[in-house]
């Protein structure tokens, strides 16, 4: 693009072959686009507006942001062409100054093209340092247009925008902010600001993208305004954009996973409505992108409840201490409502595991605590605990159930040795708990009978020496009338006709 001629009483600094915008550092290339040219074609003293045919290309009819008209302007204000010494064209650019995706930024855009011409005052456009450049005295001997005829100089600069939804408009509300200090009346949403902090960029308006950017930091984003404020991070230094990507990334690969591990432990140990805790952070672990990354959180949750229920366990049936019997008592008081409250956290994690089929590890762990067991059985078999925590035989054996009935089902796949282990291990609590320990409450008795199903099932997957060893211990799941026990049956016919088939013959 060259510079026009220097008739009409009109020279000026925009008279260069190439006066492309001095690019702002971190910016992109494209910033440097428009041009900045002498145009003496129009009187000094007359705002125009040109409308002219051009294949796809139409102005916008919002002016939401400009002044109503120059004669609201104050004494050498925005669009006073009394006082003004620089005229400003701006006209829709055929190809975008930034990369859009936006659809409608093109379909919004037809066959009119539009001009629009502004007085503006050359001290105030300093502030952008656009245009500092382009007036500076380096441009206006290069240009040689200097009308000497003129006790006012006016300079004529052309200014393209993009041809996307609203660039007029925009441009417009930037410039209307170099004769002003008081950004906030402007820039009062977000919508706003993401509009003019890509034409302050262009400009290199310091003052105006501090605004913005600053306003930005501090209110919400909808998800769309996220995905616009992140295109546009690029463009700024890395200071500006520090507070704008520290909402949206983070430094440490493993944040995501400590601030879950932090959500379980705060619904099951501090919040105080716990169930609607707990209902909220299942929900997020049900739609956490990353099943791994539960998984890990579950696992590190259950390893931590389960140590502190064996521990308090191990001190209660192992007492190691010495005092008078109110303080032995007050001790042991303390063990046994400490087992009880994380064997409640045991359940509530084992079944998050089970609900995203992430309870292999719980399941090999479970399989693998004779010294647990152990422990428990010599509680239970101790009548204090009985007016302590009644329902902690019901809360372990929860536990084992949801356990055990994910691996009879195949929801969890285990080995051989793990399906033993598990009904060998915890078997003779759910004997000890049927028979001796507690009694038989409603809710006890649908847990019990649903264990030894679930014990049944999984003695059937076994070899039959195996089988063999297991099934005769549950011979205590039968009952005053035969009839009552049908699982119990089935478990030894199923036994008994396969033992008694013919061996297969050797392969």
């Amino acid at each position: 693009m060259t510079a026009g001629g220097g008739s009409g009483g009109g020279g000026g600094a925009g008279g260069v072959t190439s006066g492309k915008k001095r690019q702002r550092s971190g910016s992109y290339s494209r910033l440097s686009s428009t041009v900045g040219i002498i145009d003496s074609s129009r009187p000094d003293n007359t705002l125009t507006e040109r409308t002219q045919k051009t294949s796809g290309i139409r102005r916008t009819a919002s002016q939401a942001f400009i002044a109503p008209s120059s004669s609201a302007a104050v004494s050498r204000g925005f669009n006073d062409s009394a006082t003004a010494d620089v005229v400003l064209r701006l006209f829709v650019d055929q190809l975008p100054l930034f990369d859009t995706d936006d659809s409608e930024s093109i379909s919004a855009v037809d066959s009119d093209q539009s001009d629009v011409q502004i007085y503006l005052h050359s001290d105030v456009l300093c502030r952008s340092k656009y245009f500092a450049t382009l007036l500076s005295d380096r441009w206006q001997k290069e240009s040689n247009d200097v009308d000497s005829g003129n006790s006012l100089r006016m300079f004529r600069l052309n200014l393209g925008v993009p041809a996307t939804p609203g660039s007029i408009d925009h441009h417009l509300a930037v410039l209307q902010l170099l004769y002003t200090n008081d950004f906030s009346t402007t820039i009062h949403n977000v919508s706003v600001a993401l509009c003019l902090l890509p034409v302050a960029l262009e400009l290199i308006f310091e003052d105006c993208i501090k605004a913005c950017v600053r306003f930005l930091e501090a209110v919400p984003w909808t998800e769309d305004e996220e995905r616009k404020i992140l295109s546009i991070v690029p463009l700024l230094g890395k200071e500006e954009s520090q507070e704008l990507l520290a909402r949206v990334s983070i430094d440490e690969i493993d944040t995501s996973e400590q601030m879950l591990h932090g959500l379980i432990l705060s619904a099951l140990h501090n919040h105080p409505n716990t169930a609607f805790a707990k209902a909220f952070v299942a929900k997020l672990l049900r739609d956490f992108s990353s099943k791994e990354a539960a998984k890990r959180v579950l696992d590190r949750a259950f390893q931590s409840s389960l140590k502190i229920v064996k521990e308090s366990l191990e001190e209660y049936s192992s007492p190691d201490f010495r005092g008078d019997h109110n303080e032995i008592e007050a001790i042991q008081r303390l063990n046994l409502h400490t087992a009880m409250t994380n064997g409640r956290h045991l359940v509530w994690l084992v079944e998050r595991m089970i609900e995203l089929r992430v309870a292999d590890t719980a399941v090999q762990e479970w399989s693998n605590q004779a010294a647990f067991t152990a422990d428990l059985l010599r509680a239970l078999r101790d009548d204090a605990w009985r007016n302590i925590v009644p329902g902690l035989p019901a809360v372990v054996l929860r536990c084992t159930c949801k356990l055990s009935n994910a691996v009879a089902t195949g929801t969890i796949l285990a080995t051989r040795q793990v399906r033993k282990k598990i009904v060998k291990d915890w078997l003779p609590v759910l004997i000890l708990c049927k028979d001796y320990a507690t009694p038989m409450m409603p809710s006890h008795k649908t847990i019990y009978v649903e264990l030894e199903d679930t014990f049944l099932s999984i003695i059937s997957t076994l070899p039959l020496s195996d089988a063999q060893e297991l099934l005769q211990q549950c011979l205590s799941f039968s009952t005053r009338n035969v009839e009552d026990c049908p699982h119990l049956i089935s478990a030894f016919t199923t036994w008994f006709r396969r033992a008694n088939k013919f061996p297969l013959p050797d392969m």
